[in-house]
């Protein structure tokens, strides 16, 4: 049998996903075969054949970059990946762990017993970064969004101490940015709108007395009035899901041709749409108000995504990164008096590469250096080993769990004896 698994360490501990490859070895051992889509370095190890694509991600990859062994692999000097693995890895990255001590300001919440959880107490370092770890099942998301999560939207809770300085609370998942063809990166990230503005500003567009709103999905006198602005046409078939066909009136464009015929700097409102990240940061490098936007995208490694990418065709990580994205540029810098808010994601690096598991950390510290709380429920020991934090539920899954093991730095987690993620840890840290 020849069998196909697309991720398949995804939502696995270290410790389970050493009992996956148990049995993928033991699949292949009685004469099967098996093609794993992975990111996990631990499965490539065991893989007798490694097919490495890119060499970037979107219009920038879909190539072969490297075909061998695991040998072969690590001597490629062109493949991404070989050089995330080769790279000499240090925690964190930035060089320091923010302290947690006495004086640190704490959220703690009281008898979290839903479920099998055990947790009479816990408490949240303010202004940290802080990983909630444990084997599958061992009750770290009943934790965060059943009980902890609640009694944050809530205006008073009997079981929740702390939040005083706490002025907002984002679960920031990998649900959909937007569900309609109209829903773009631009417009969520919030720079469409200056893009929009800048194309009234042309003089053949003063002259012909078009606003901004011309330049708009939404707008009845700037869109295509076929498509309405989404670009396709959907069919309704009988029997069958629907399928969606590029508009012949506008060529999949979405605006109608008076629109179009208004170009900034050479390209009309479709054609800076259809720009990736990266292309149009050059093209708006002189314009700050935009540029920081596209900047911010670029750096959690969305720079191959294009502006008028429409929301429904972004994966969930990436989905979750251009939200988070969009709370960076909203809520920077502590000088400006932001609210300070309280992060809650749930496994983000799923479906990351190595490469981008870097630049997502880059962006939770950022958030936390901002003076905001980020909690993450992550299995990826990179992650976790970037935190300042650690609260290590378990010590098993089901009934076994739903305890606090240990709570600390990853330092402190490494050496409990009693920690499955400690166990891990410790070989991470000695690296």
């Amino acid at each position: 049998v020849l069998y196909v698994l697309d991720e398949p360490t995804i939502g696995l501990h270290a410790r389970d996903n050493e009992k996956l490859l148990v049995d993928l070895n033991m699949l292949k051992a009685r004469g099967n075969s098996l093609v794993v889509v992975e990111h996990d370095e631990d499965t490539m190890r065991q893989a007798d054949y490694i097919i490495d694509l890119g060499p970037a991600a979107g219009v920038n990859g879909g190539e072969i970059v490297a075909a061998g062994n695991w040998q072969e692999l690590m001597a490629h000097k062109d493949s991404l990946t070989a050089q995330c693995l080769r790279a000499e890895k240090k925690y964190p990255a930035n060089g320091q762990r923010r302290p947690v001590d006495a004086k640190t300001p704490r959220l703690t919440l009281s008898d979290a017993k839903l479920h099998n959880l055990k947790v009479p107490k816990v408490s949240f370092p303010l202004n940290r970064f802080i990983s909630v770890t444990g084997v599958s099942g061992s009750g770290k998301s009943t934790l965060i969004r059943e009980c902890l999560l609640p009694a944050l939207q809530a205006k008073k809770s009997a079981h929740l101490t702390g939040r005083e300085t706490i002025r907002a609370v984002y679960e920031v998942d990998q649900s959909p940015i937007g569900r309609t063809p109209r829903s773009i990166p631009a417009t969520y990230v919030g720079f469409f709108d200056d893009i929009r503005a800048l194309f009234a500003m042309v003089p053949e567009a003063k002259l012909r007395g078009y606003s901004a709103s011309r330049f708009s999905f939404n707008s009845n006198q700037g869109r295509c009035p076929e498509c309405q602005g989404a670009g396709d046409i959907k069919l309704e078939m009988n029997f069958m899901p629907p399928a969606w066909v590029k508009c012949e009136t506008c060529n999949g464009t979405r605006f109608n041709r008076e629109t179009l015929d208004i170009q900034f700097h050479g390209l009309n409102i479709a054609q800076v749409l259809d720009l990736s990240v990266a292309e149009a940061l050059k093209h708006f490098a002189a314009l700050p108000r935009i540029a920081r936007g596209l900047q911010a995208l670029s750096d959690t490694g969305l720079d191959y995504i294009k502006l008028g990418q429409p929301s429904p065709t972004l994966s969930g990580g990436e989905a979750q990164r251009v939200k988070l994205v969009s709370h960076l540029l909203t809520g920077l810098k502590r000088n400006e008096q932001v609210e300070t808010a309280f992060f809650i994601l749930e496994e983000p690096t799923i479906g990351l590469h190595m490469a981008d598991v870097r630049r997502l950390v880059e962006v939770i510290q950022r958030l936390v250096n901002a003076g905001h709380t980020v909690v993450v429920i992550e299995h990826n020991l990179d992650l976790i080993a970037e935190s300042d934090w650690v609260i290590d539920l378990g010590p098993e899954g089901g009934e076994e769990g739903g305890r606090i093991v240990v709570e600390g730095t990853p330092e402190q987690v490494a050496q409990n004896k009693k920690s499955h993620t400690g166990a891990y840890l410790r070989h991470i840290l000695k690296k």
